[in-house]
């Protein structure tokens, strides 16, 4: 079989089990294989000669440099299987042997996410008529950037949207898209002040890392604009706390703060599925006059009722009983 039919197949397998990503990681004498659908899921080790060959063909699909083996590199394609699009960003780096690793992510297309509970998205939905600030929070591979997509193409028919990125993870002809280029000295903060001046009514930024991409983000949802954006939190009310540790201010969050909410990507008994976590209004400002904060609004309590329906299993219950 080519490569090119090896890696067609996988990817299709990969989509039919609704896998965020692919792993190939470097092993004696080859490769260990690995899909995340929730959880990661072994399949048959690859030799050293399939995996090299798989990696250097989807290396150079997403214009990478196949002679690189050491440093990091990353890289997007795009992929049609079954009549559908689909976005895949590419990260490698070498072990300390010198031997490569790939993890491909798949970007699925918008509407294609499925919610355990529909009206958790659709509370997030009205939420942003409010404008202010909606943050989430999650692993990678928690679907945070598709929920904030398609919040905003609920919003686009009539309102400008733009997002700064970095990379895109997903075209949607209906926004105004930016990506950081470190290359080329574009930082999240210089597009932030760009952005500004474009005057978009929605502005989704792929994740706020830094003090000043914070205050320009809180600035953004003060002067009247919907900001979509992510953080690396462990909870729904620890992203209080990690946007307080970026150097926000109490009164700015209670000002601008709209909701929060964290999310995870769970095996369910009919593939995965999203499971979000939303605290706003009252629940909001208690949180924020709080110098000590809880983790969750209703987590634990929405993963039982998932066991009660027979959505998930006790198991999975437990695994994720911590976020």
């Amino acid at each position: 079989m080519e490569v090119v039919d090896k890696a067609r197949q996988m990817l299709e397998e990969a989509v039919r089990i609704r896998a965020s990503d692919i792993f190939f990681l470097p092993k004696k004498g080859g490769y260990k294989l690995r899909l995340r659908a929730g959880d990661l899921e072994e399949r048959p080790s690859l030799t050293r000669e399939a995996g090299n060959e798989l990696i250097n063909w989807f290396k150079y699909q997403a214009e990478m440099d196949i002679a690189e083996h050491r440093r990091p590199q990353v890289g997007s394609m795009a992929v049609n299987l079954a009549g559908q699009d689909y976005w895949l960003r590419l990260s490698s780096v070498g072990d300390y042997r010198g031997e490569d690793s790939l993890v491909i992510r798949i970007i699925y297309a918008l509407g294609e996410s499925r919610y355990f509970f529909p009206d958790q998205f659709r509370d997030l939905v009205d939420l942003c008529w409010l404008r202010g600030m909606i943050v989430t929070s999650g692993p990678t591979g928690s679907g945070k950037t598709t929920t904030m997509y398609e919040l905003a193409r609920k919003l686009s028919q009539t309102k400008m949207v733009m997002t700064i990125e970095d990379p895109v993870e997903v075209y949607e002809e209906s926004f105004f898209q930016a990506q950081v280029n470190a290359g080329a000295r574009i930082s999240y903060a210089s597009l932030l002040k760009a952005a500004l001046r474009h005057r978009p009514d929605v502005l989704i930024i792929g994740e706020i890392r830094d003090e000043e991409t914070a205050h320009l983000a809180v600035d953004a949802a003060l002067s009247g604009h919907l900001v979509l954006a992510t953080v690396h939190a462990k909870s729904t009310y620890q992203t209080i706390s990690r946007l307080e540790s970026l150097g926000v201010k109490n009164n700015e969050l209670v000002n601008c703060l709209t909701a929060v909410s964290y999310q995870r990507l769970l095996p369910g008994k009919k593939g995965p599925a999203c499971l979000l976590d939303l605290a706003s209004r009252e629940d909001l400002l208690a949180a924020l006059g709080q110098s000590v904060r809880g983790n969750f609004a209703a987590w634990e309590e929405n993963l039982s009722r998932l066991v009660e329906k027979g959505e998930i299993s006790a198991d999975v219950a437990r695994q994720y009983k911590g976020g």
